[in-house]
């Protein structure tokens, strides 16, 4: 341990007793993507004694320009297996558990309970809330981050000692609002900045040193290089962790936050009742896309509008679910009012229905 870990026992106010609580201490990472590669790579250096991974997706070549955990040679293979392996190799001193699957409302609650802190890595306002839900549930405090583009915001999130996620956003914004990385773009540093700052937040936490970020919310501009911290207040109010909380149990986080959206599971068992519309790119629909759907790229839209049938059950899709809440929106502003989003998109398709489809 003193080799390893020298850098650390010789910190005021850390030393030994810092480094023995790392070792004692456990997190679980939701997501081992943009986020979740910093964070754990950074997290295992640091010695914290038991990592856990919650993934379920395979590493797509999009993925290598900001998720530091992979490489080229893992495109097509579990990120799960390539993100264990490469921190059992950066530390072998530490566990690192594996968690295949996505997180759900009947798993989330017990996975939580055995671990010390939860960093959320995810991208999706469904998952976001889960965590939150479940952390205060638990009663663990949730290491938050989220990017966009240029932007990432970070916060500690417990409710034993001040706000909750909800108490900042109550409720989702509508989908079509909200585009993801997939959709928006991120540039590839930012996940490493934010990422390694949750990783930070954790370790704070873990080894009881500094001030966490809790009531606290740090706004970073990578185009302006500048940080802002905005203060926050607990809500009496809030529905899950307020003086008369509504949420005591786990939800149905997908039907709270995307109302008008359906899964790619149950699509595929509908499929001979829905009319599929694709609002992705030529090159997309020329990759891969599913039978008998309408082509009609989004920009196109309002200009062919006369090819989407009226009478017809609807179910848009595009690469990751973005796109396609858009034109559920713009549909349903010129009177279509049985049309449905595809959660997660072509993406989500591939996980749930068909993993040897193409998706560009």
């Amino acid at each position: 341990m003193t080799n390893r870990y020298a850098r650390h026992l010789i910190l005021p106010g850390f030393g030994e007793d810092g480094q023995r609580r790392l070792r004692e201490g456990s997190v679980l990472i939701i997501g081992a993507g943009g986020l979740g590669s910093p964070a754990a790579l950074y997290l295992a250096a640091a010695g914290v004694g038991r990592i856990g991974l919650v993934e379920f997706d395979v590493v797509d070549l999009t993925n290598l320009q900001r998720q530091v955990l992979y490489s080229t040679e893992e495109v097509g293979t579990k990120k799960l297996d390539a993100a264990v392996a490469r921190l059992r190799g950066l530390n072998d001193e530490i566990e690192i558990v594996p968690h295949q699957g996505p997180l759900m409302s009947d798993n989330a609650l017990e996975l939580f309970a055995g671990y010390d802190v939860i960093l959320d890595g995810t991208d999706n306002f469904p998952t976001r809330y889960l965590v939150n839900d479940a952390c205060v549930l638990t009663g663990k405090p949730n290491v938050y981050g989220s990017i966009f583009r240029f932007e990432g915001q970070l916060s500690v999130f417990d409710a034993k000692r001040g706000p909750c996620y909800r108490c900042l956003y109550p409720d989702p914004p509508p989908p079509h609002l909200v585009p993801n990385c997939a959709e928006g773009g991120v540039l590839g540093v930012l996940p490493g900045v934010v990422g390694t700052m949750q990783a930070t937040e954790a370790i704070k936490l873990l080894a009881g040193i500094g001030e966490p970020l809790i009531g606290k919310l740090l706004l970073f501009d990578a185009l302006a290089s500048s940080f802002r911290t905005l203060k926050l207040r607990k809500d009496p109010a809030c529905k899950v962790c307020g003086e008369h909380p509504t949420v005591t149990e786990l939800i149905d986080y997908e039907g709270f936050c995307m109302p008008n959206e359906i899964t790619p599971a149950d699509t595929a068992a509908r499929l001979a009742n829905v009319t599929l519309v694709d609002v992705r790119e030529p090159y997309e629909w020329e990759a891969g896309h599913l039978e008998n759907a309408i082509h009609i790229p989004l920009q196109q839209l309002p200009a062919r509008m006369d090819e989407v049938p009226r009478d017809a059950e609807l179910v848009v899709y595009c690469r990751m679910g973005g796109r396609s809440a858009n034109a559920v929106h713009f549909l349903q502003q010129h009177g279509y009012a049985n049309v449905k989003n595809l959660i997660g998109g072509l993406q989500r398709w591939k996980r749930d229905v068909d993993p040897g489809m193409t998706v560009a």
